[in-house]
Parts: C-alpha cells; sequence; structure tokens
C-alpha cells in the first residue's frame, strides 16, 4: 500500500473516481461484507463507482479500547498500530511507515484494496484529540474519515454527538480544522437540515471553511425520526448547491427507494452523488442498473410489465458466499442452479424439516450466549441483515421467518438451510406466476400500501401525496428485493399512532408538499461499554439497527 500525496476537496473526489452512488454508514449494517455484497452488483468497468461507509464508530471507544478496535474495524490480521501524532509531518511519517510495513498477507478485510475500496471511516465524537487519535489509526486503511452530525437518535443526545452538536460550531470548527491539518487523509463531514434554507446553508457554510472535503446533507432535521419522519427536503439541498462554489463536494441522503431515484435527485439537487441507508438493505443492488431487457439471468426476474429486481434467493447466495470467501476464508458449500421455470424438477422440502427444530434435552443457546462467541461484525450482523431483505417473503412464508428467528451468529449451516427453504418457496412461486395463478394483480391491490386500512379515511392526504402512491411504485412480488414503504406522518396521525403539539403540526403541514417519495430508517437499541478494566467510565454504544446517519 503505497502512499500518496494528501488531496482535498474536488481533487480528492476525482482520485477516488468521483463515485456517483454512496453507501450510507448504518450502525452493524455496513459491514465489509454487506460492503462487498452491494458492490458485486456494480457493472465491472464501474467498480470504483461506489464509494462505501463503515458503520459508525465511536472515537473514544475506538481511541482507548483494543477489544472494541478488533471487532468493529479489521484491515489486517495483527493489531492495527497505535498512534498519538501531534502533527501532520509526523502523521504522515507514520502513515507512510505503516502502509510499507504492512505486508500484503496481513491484509484482512476493512478498506482491503481488492474488494473494498473507496472506503470512508465514519465517527462520532465530542472532542478533538480523541477524534484525532481514533482516526490516526485507520488512516491507512481508507481513503477518508468523516465526522458524523447527523445522527438523531435518543443516544445521540445523550453521548453529546452526532446531530445534537449543531449548536455547537466552535467544537465542530475545532474537529475538522484538527484532521483536516494533521490527518494524512481528508475529512468528511454528514449533516441534516437545520430549521431554516438560510440557517442550513450558513451551518454548511462553516464545515467547509473548517475543512470538510465533501459535505454529506441529509434533507431532513433534527426531530424527523420514528413515526414523524416524513420525507426529505430536496429543496433545501438544491439552495445549497446554488448557494455555495461550485467547487464544493456535495452528497444527498434521504428519499432514495429506487434506482431510478438516484438519477432523479441528482437532476433535481445539481450534487456530485447520493447516499442511500434503508434502500440498500431492502435491496443491496439498488445502486446498479438493471441487466438490459432480453438478458437472460436466473439471478434477475423480470415481470411482462417491466417491472424487476433480483431475486431474494440469488441476493442470499451471493451474501452468504461472500462470508464464506472472505470472512471464514473458506470455499462456498456445491449447490445446484437457480431454479427458472420450464427446466428441470422443483426443489421440495417436508413440512417437518421446514422449522429444523431442536432436537430433545439439546440444551439451545441464547442469543447472547452466541453473540458472545461470535466477534465478527460480519457473522453478527447476518440475521438483522437477511430480516431486512426477506421483509415481505418471510410475511407470507412464516415456516422461514421461525427458521431464521432460532438461527444463531456464525451458525453456518442454519443459513444454509433458511437459503434452500427460501429456494423452495421461490421455484414454487415462479411456476405458479407462469401459469397465471399467482393473481398478481390482485397481490398488487393488496400491497398498494404498507398504511392500514383504518387510514384510508377522509383525514389522510390524498393517494397522489402519501404513502399509498410510493408503494403503488415500489411495488414488486414477494420473491423480489423491494424497498419497505412506511406510512407518512399525516397517515400515522390519521391511525392515531402518534398525537403531535400545535407547532409540530404546523411543521407537518409544511412537509405535506414534498411527499413525493418516503424512507424510514429503522429504529434499533444500545448497550453500555465499559472501555476497560480499571476503568469507572460508561459509554453507550448503538447495536445494529440504530442508523445514526
Amino acid at each position: 500500500m503505497a502512499s500518496r500525496p494528501k488531496m482535498t476537496g474536488r481533487a480528492f473526489y476525482e482520485s477516488i473516481g468521483s463515485p456517483r452512488v454512496v453507501l450510507a454508514p448504518m450502525v452493524d449494517q455496513s459491514e465489509f461484507a454487506w460492503r462487498v455484497l452491494t458492490r458485486s452488483f456494480m457493472p465491472d468497468d464501474a467498480a470504483h463507482s461506489l464509494l462505501a461507509y463503515t458503520p459508525m464508530l465511536h472515537s473514544r471507544l475506538y481511541g482507548v479500547d483494543p477489544k472494541y478496535r478488533r471487532k468493529m474495524f479489521e484491515p489486517t490480521r495483527s493489531k492495527i498500530r497505535s498512534s498519538s501524532l501531534p502533527t501532520r509531518k509526523a502523521a504522515v511519517a507514520q502513515n507512510s511507515s505503516s502502509q510499507k510495513a504492512t505486508q500484503e498477507h496481513d491484509l484482512f478485510l476493512d478498506g482491503n484494496p481488492s474488494c473494498d475500496r473507496p472506503l470512508t471511516v465514519q465517527f462520532c465524537s465530542n472532542d478533538a484529540e480523541d477524534f484525532l487519535a481514533a482516526a490516526q489509526r485507520v488512516a491507512p486503511y481508507c481513503d477518508a474519515v468523516d465526522l458524523n452530525l447527523g445522527c438523531p437518535q435518543g443516544i445521540a443526545r445523550k453521548g453529546h454527538y452526532g446531530a445534537f452538536l449543531q449548536e455547537e460550531w466552535s467544537l465542530i470548527r475545532d474537529m475538522i480544522s484538527t484532521l483536516a491539518r494533521e490527518l494524512p487523509v481528508p475529512v468528511t463531514a454528514k449533516m441534516r437540515i437545520l430549521e431554516t434554507k438560510e440557517k442550513t446553508l450558513e451551518y454548511a457554510r462553516m464545515i467547509v471553511n473548517a475543512g470538510a472535503s465533501i459535505l454529506t446533507v441529509h434533507g431532513r432535521r433534527r426531530e424527523q425520526k420514528g413515526h414523524i419522519t416524513g420525507v426529505a427536503d430536496w429543496t433545501v439541498l438544491r439552495y445549497l448547491r446554488e448557494q455555495l462554489p461550485p467547487e464544493t463536494v456535495l452528497f444527498a441522503s434521504g428519499n432514495i427507494l429506487l434506482y431510478e431515484d438516484i438519477q432523479h435527485c441528482l437532476d433535481l439537487t445539481g450534487f456530485d452523488a447520493v447516499m442511500s441507508a434503508e434502500g440498500n438493505l431492502c435491496d443491496p443492488s439498488i445502486f446498479a442498473p438493471p441487466p438490459l431487457p432480453g438478458t437472460k439471468s436466473r439471478e434477475y426476474w423480470r415481470g411482462s410489465d417491466g417491472k424487476g429486481g433480483y431475486r431474494m434467493d440469488a441476493v442470499v447466495r451471493r451474501y452468504l458466499d461472500i462470508l464464506y470467501r472472505h470472512v471464514l476464508e473458506v470455499d462456498p458449500p456445491q449447490r445446484p442452479p437457480l431454479h427458472i421455470p420450464n427446466e428441470g424438477k422443483l426443489p421440495s422440502v417436508s413440512t417437518s424439516h421446514a422449522s429444523e427444530p431442536p432436537k430433545k434435552k439439546q440444551k439451545q443457546e441464547s442469543s447472547t450466549e452466541a453473540q458472545q462467541k461470535v466477534q465478527s461484525p460480519n457473522l453478527l450482523a447476518v440475521r438483522p441483515h437477511l430480516f431486512s431483505l426477506l421483509r415481505p417473503l418471510v410475511a407470507k412464508h412464516t415456516h422461514i421467518r421461525d427458521a431464521l428467528a432460532k438461527a444463531q451468529p456464525g451458525d453456518m449451516a442454519a443459513y444454509e438451510h433458511i437459503l434452500y427453504l427460501i429456494e423452495v418457496v421461490t421455484a414454487e412461486a415462479l411456476v405458479e406466476h407462469q401459469r397465471g395463478n399467482e393473481h398478481v394483480a390482485e397481490h398488487a391491490e393488496k400491497r398498494k400500501s404498507d398504511v392500514p386500512k383504518e387510514t384510508a379515511k377522509t383525514d389522510v392526504p390524498d393517494e397522489e401525496n402519501s404513502s399509498v402512491a410510493t408503494a403503488k411504485r415500489c411495488w414488486r412480488p414477494w420473491w423480489v428485493c423491494q424497498p419497505h414503504v412506511r406510512p407518512l406522518p399525516a397517515e400515522a396521525i390519521a391511525k392515531g399512532s402518534i398525537t403531535l403539539g400545535k407547532k409540530a403540526k404546523q411543521q407537518l403541514q409544511a412537509d405535506e408538499s414534498l411527499a413525493k417519495d418516503v424512507g424510514l430508517p429503522p429504529q434499533g437499541s444500545s448497550t453500555t461499554v465499559q472501555p476497560d478494566a480499571n476503568s469507572t467510565e460508561r459509554i453507550e454504544v448503538p447495536k445494529e439497527g440504530l442508523v445514526c446517519g
């Protein structure tokens, strides 16, 4: 890994291939294996057109806790060297020395040039020294380091980071300028819009002037989360593009559900690239153009209306194969080709074997016990990923949902069995669909919207300004990867899920005019970590499913 001169701003962006699509940082959900899976759908000639972010790391923990470092970021087989460099000159020297000392055989997963670049490592932080110390450790293995200024979750309020720093401009300026001055790779930042477009512009300009080489802007405000997530405001993003210097590199985030939304966002905002989080969790191929009509593929399904998508069984195969080859470093098992209609005998499985109940007198490990044995974030993330990916499939085939719920981290035999169950129901569905017995129109009508019937009353916005229109646009058969469309805030209010105060209602009414697309990051939980055995300090960090961007 030869060192290269530090570039910043647009020169840096161009040096990594001017990527137009970006995989968002997601806690325990944008780990190495998922990044490789997402990249695998990109055309061969566009391998570097996707920039990926790691899950958000806690800078304080990363600097002081070796176990946390090893668990959360695995660029080499050996331990990552310690670093506490006071100047950029020393940092560059250390970076060059580390790169020369790191032999090719020692490279492992995160940031591996053969399969995981370009890569940005994201940290949350509220201290410039902590941020720099953590960033120096990962600098030899990534292209940039990002500061999370967008997390709206309660854990960020408690921990004093993310979007809850947006009133502390001097602190943000200090953290970014310190890394811009001292770190051998560029520093970037991810923020949310503020209460007005003018204030958002002032905030964005401060971050860029402090030294951020790239600025990602999520088009929702800090309070837009949970039931009141609503839609991202692309008009504010367009305003930023018009007001900031043209050399400023800007990434847009929010409202990306389908591949075609990417170009739509680029056209409307004028930004350089588009970032997606939950849209990618539901469909890791979201950044890649679909195969051309007429292309024969076992992996991709296309209906008579032209709509299509990658089959879930095909995506799960790819995902497990990546885990075998890269994480476990073994060959994947031999499997028969994916079934397509009019070819061969249908795979079958007995009902009694469907969920593989545990044998009698055999003690089952709890999920917590299994996680303690399996430390790799790539193996711990499998079950959450499959639940997100297979949501419509497991809603219909509950025996697969039950089998997935019982699968423990690292139990590849269990996941192979789940894959087989998926292949069986998918093959059956494809045959029935071809015979015309699937009644696709009927199913499409049922799945126009994920909004309960109670919301289809007069106090809900008309169909074209509700999630119904989005659900219609996004609908695919249950065996095809597809976005999860959630109710808009007005629909949740109509159902009685939430009650808003006067100010919140006024803001909601202003947001309703933007209801063209919808996307809601998954909610999650947190856990408390002790930095070391002799410390009384307790640091709360997010767990799987908590999107902190």
